[in-house]
């Protein structure tokens, strides 16, 4: 029997929640002029939900120091430690392109999903960018200046939306080329978001979405093979200095390599009994991450202001014990909120001011 998903599901999508319709039986979504046909409801892939969740647990991770010298840069003093180069490996920058793919994802599926609901999908959209972008704004002048939201809802309306109007083959090959670009150019994290807007929207468009649970194999050979690749990446990575040249272009292709291998490893390990488990753990922070991204900075500050001194002095054990503590309660919070209501609070009241009108929070019976 299939495993089945404990949380109530929602029946329309919006980009920190992205759902997908099942595929046919056929394994393929039937197609209407080179695009998915779509419907007013899709059940939620469950996927999504547990790689967000796990996305968000490696971005508070890499976010704990900044957030706490507010914004400040964190400054090692000596040589790396042991924990400098393993959070250098498997943690910074590693966990943010899979929260800007799943943007991108839930970006294509809710325009597929409101074109059968509204005349104008795109307006709606723009409306829903604009409010993140408030929402970003408030999050970085009052709290932390290192908010991703207004950088999402800035390449949103500049890159994700005016895609729309492209065909699905030139969405990808400026994906393509733009995460191509981007490591060589040393842009880093700046540069390497709209590749991969475009890439969360292609892969949406293209129908990858709507299969990704359907299949052990391919997660496996693709995963397997950006290990391969990533493995000589990250030993160039270790030999080099954060001053020397090549270091930008190192962790922005390693940081992409160890993301996609990430997503590869879930994926795979959700075909197996693991995933009743993995449900359980990540799903209800991914549920929540909007609410869940913007409390994390709120309780983070908190700790800081008990704990004390420079957060550039805090070892790799503290960073650590502080992420898990804040995960834990916020997987409290989420696990509890859920049973009772079908959006977090802050999803809720965005989706609210993107439809126009107040969507039903509890669950019915």
């Amino acid at each position: 029997m299939p495993h089945q998903d404990p949380y109530p599901t929602p029946k329309a999508t919006d980009p920190t929640e992205p759902e997908g319709r099942r595929a046919p039986a056929g394994g393929r979504p039937a197609q209407s002029g080179g695009r998915a046909m779509t419907s007013s409801s899709r059940p939620r892939i469950g996927a999504l939900d547990v790689i967000r969740g796990f996305a968000l647990c490696g971005i508070l991770l890499a976010n704990v120091q900044p957030i706490a010298s507010l914004g400040g840069p964190v400054v090692t003093h000596g040589s790396p430690t042991a924990g400098d180069v393993w959070m250098g490996l498997l943690v910074e920058q590693r966990f943010f392109p899979i929260f800007s793919l799943l943007f991108g994802v839930g970006f294509s599926l809710l325009l597929e999903s409101s074109a059968g609901r509204t005349a104008h999908p795109r307006v709606l959209l723009l409306r829903r960018l604009l409010v993140l972008l408030a929402l970003g704004l408030v999050h970085h002048f009052l709290l932390w200046q290192g908010d991703i939201l207004t950088i999402y809802a800035i390449v949103g309306l500049a890159i994700l939306l005016p895609s729309t109007w492209l065909p699905r083959w030139a969405v990808a090959g400026l994906s393509a080329a733009l995460l191509a670009v981007s490591p060589i150019l040393g842009t880093g994290f700046f540069g390497l978001v709209p590749g991969l807007f475009l890439l969360g929207s292609a892969l949406t468009r293209y129908g990858v979405i709507d299969r990704i649970e359907q299949s052990t194999r391919v997660p496996l050979v693709l995963g397997s093979a950006l290990a391969a690749v990533a493995a000589p990446v990250l030993w160039w990575q270790v030999g080099l200095r954060s001053d020397d040249p090549g270091f930008g272009l190192a962790m922005g292709v390693g940081g992409l390599l160890v993301a996609g291998f990430y997503i590869c490893a879930l994926l795979v390990l959700l075909r197996t009994a693991l995933r009743p488990a993995l449900q359980a753990i990540y799903a209800p922070l991914g549920r929540m991450a909007l609410t869940n991204y913007l409390t994390a900075t709120i309780l983070v500050l908190a700790v800081q202001r008990v704990i004390g001194g420079s957060p550039d002095n805090w070892s790799l054990t503290m960073v650590v014990g502080i992420a898990a503590a804040i995960l834990c309660t916020q997987w409290v919070w989420s696990t509890l909120w859920l049973r009772r209501y079908r959006f977090g609070p802050l999803e809720w009241l965005w989706r609210w001011a993107t439809w126009g009108h107040r969507p039903l929070l509890r669950h019915t019976p």
